[in-house]
C-alpha cells in the first residue's frame, strides 16, 4: 500500500525538511511539492492525493480556507509556527497539526494515524465482515472491539482518550493504539459518563487522564488536545 503525498508550503527549506521525512517512511510516496494550494489544484481535483502535508499561513491562501474550500478532500496533517490556528484546524478534520520545529517522531506519529486508517479500510478481508462483528460491545468495566482481524478487549481504566476520524475511531490506551470502525457518537451514548467527556467533536477523554486545560487546549497524559466551543461548558465544570 502507497500512500500518494503532497507537501504545500510557501517556504521552500520548509518543503525539503518534510520531503526529507516523507523519503524515511516505506509507506508514503511524494507526488508533489507546490509553493501555493493553488498550484496543487489540479492533482486533487483529479483525487490523486491521499494526504497533504498543508502549511497554514501562505500568501495566496491560508490552508484552512484552502481545505474548506475542497469538495473532495484528502487526509491533511497541518504544519505551521502558528499554535493558535490548533482549534480551527482540528474543527476542519485535520488528521494531526504539527508546529514547527518538529522531530521526526513527532512527524511519524502523526502519519501513523493516517496509515492506520488506510491500512484499515483497504483490507479486503474487513468487507466480509458483518455489522455484528464489527459492533462495539459495552460492558460494565472494559469494551470490546474488532480491529486487525483480531478481538481486542479494552478496560476503561487503560483508556487516555478517544479519537474520531470520520467512520473510525482510535482507542488511544496506555501501551498501545487500537483503530477500529467504530462511531465516536455511539461511544459518548454508551460509555459511563462519570468516566468519560466528549470534549471536541473528535475526541473523548478519559476524565481521570486530564492534566490541565489552558484555554481551549486540554493536556492528556503530555498530549494537548483542542476544546470545542460547544464542550467547553461541561469541560470547566470538571474543574470545579
Amino acid at each position: 500500500m502507497k500512500i500518494r503525498c503532497a507537501v504545500i508550503d510557501d517556504e521552500r527549506l520548509a518543503r525539503e525538511y518534510i520531503i526529507n521525512y516523507i523519503a524515511k517512511i516505506p509507506q508514503l510516496e511524494l507526488i508533489g511539492d507546490f509553493n501555493s494550494p493553488l498550484k496543487a489544484m489540479d492533482l486533487i481535483k483529479e483525487k490523486k492525493v491521499d494526504l497533504l502535508f498543508l502549511d497554514i499561513q501562505m500568501p495566496d491562501i491560508t490552508g484552512i480556507n484552502f481545505m474548506k474550500s475542497l469538495d473532495h478532500k484528502p487526509e491533511v496533517i497541518f504544519t505551521t509556527a502558528y499554535q493558535e490556528y490548533a482549534i480551527e484546524g482540528f474543527n476542519i478534520n485535520a488528521t494531526d497539526y504539527l508546529l514547527k520545529p518538529f522531530s521526526f517522531e513527532r512527524f511519524f506519529q502523526a502519519v501513523n494515524k493516517v496509515i492506520d486508517k488506510f491500512e484499515l479500510k483497504n483490507d479486503p478481508r474487513n468487507s466480509h465482515i458483518t455489522d455484528e462483528q464489527t459492533q462495539t460491545k459495552i460492558a460494565d468495566t472494559y469494551l470490546t472491539v474488532r480491529a486487525d482481524r483480531k478481538l481486542y478487549k479494552i478496560n476503561f481504566d487503560h483508556i487516555k482518550f478517544i479519537e474520531g476520524q470520520r467512520a473510525y475511531v482510535t482507542f488511544h490506551t496506555h501501551n498501545k493504539k487500537i483503530t477500529a470502525l467504530a462511531s465516536l457518537k455511539d461511544l459518548e451514548d454508551s460509555l459511563p459518563e462519570k468516566d468519560f467527556i466528549r470534549i471536541h467533536k473528535s475526541y473523548i477523554v478519559s476524565v481521570k487522564e486530564i492534566l490541565s486545560l489552558e484555554g481551549n487546549i486540554i493536556e492528556v497524559d503530555n498530549v494537548k488536545l483542542p476544546v470545542g466551543k460547544n464542550y467547553k461548558e461541561a469541560v470547566l465544570k470538571i474543574f470545579g
